[in-house]
């Protein structure tokens, strides 16, 4: 069965320069040519192209892109690394979005939380931990308390003590710091823990969209491989 470009632009709504694109990045294998020179696809090359935007979804179009031209190299082994790397991601999301869920549950309410300012040795003591811990996370971006202009002395407000009770949970879930910054800035950007259930829900989402495009794309990339067994 012999099909034009335009025959694989049209399935997806693509232009017959995207689907050119797409051979020359070899994410579809080589076109013959017609005694005049133009591209002749087969079948192989529209299920090449299914195959490769279903994977977008579940790995990104980079990762979608290198996983094509592994397959279509030979180099099936390749291929199936990047899709492990991809699903130990997933994984990690997963594992730090219930870490977070968690540490939410167990962080105390904000009228719990001292009221007014506090300093570094006070914090220190609450928590059972060292000050030069404290530094070190605000070195990391963690927490960025204020200065007292006359006196120099770091100043943490409610919602610096906040910040550094849920880094306090997450680390000890064995999280590391850069993570726990991505979290609080996540807080910070909802505007605060409660704010940022509809953000959490959000990102279980998408998790959840993601890993079943895993499947869809896994699907067409088996029956893809399958003639090359």
């Amino acid at each position: 069965m012999r099909l034009r470009p335009i025959d694989l632009a049209r399935e997806h709504g693509l232009s017959t320069q995207a689907v050119r694109n797409y051979e020359e990045a070899g994410i579809l294998p080589p076109a013959e040519r017609s005694p005049h020179g133009y591209r002749v696809y087969a079948p192989r090359h529209a299920a090449a192209l299914r195959t490769f935007l279903a994977l977008i979804p579940a790995h990104g179009h980079a990762t979608a892109g290198a996983i094509m031209r592994a397959v279509n190299g030979g180099a099936a082994e390749e291929a199936l690394r990047l899709i492990d790397e991809s699903h130990a991601e997933l994984a990690g999301d997963r594992h730090t979005l219930e870490a977070v869920e968690l540490a939410l549950r167990d962080l105390a309410p904000p009228r719990e939380l001292e009221p007014g300012v506090t300093f570094i040795g006070p914090l220190a003591r609450r928590l059972d931990i060292r000050p030069a811990t404290l530094r070190k996370w605000e070195r990391a971006g963690l927490i960025v308390p204020r200065r007292d202009p006359r006196t120099g002395y770091r100043v943490y407000t409610s919602a610096d003590v906040r910040d550094v009770l849920l880094a306090h949970q997450l680390r000890r879930g064995g999280h590391g710091l850069e993570q726990i910054a991505r979290v609080l800035e996540r807080v910070r950007a909802a505007g605060g823990p409660e704010p940022l259930q509809a953000t959490l829900r959000e990102w279980r989402d998408r998790l959840t969209a993601r890993g079943l495009a895993m499947l869809a794309g896994a699907a067409l990339l088996g029956a893809y491989l399958e003639p090359r067994r």
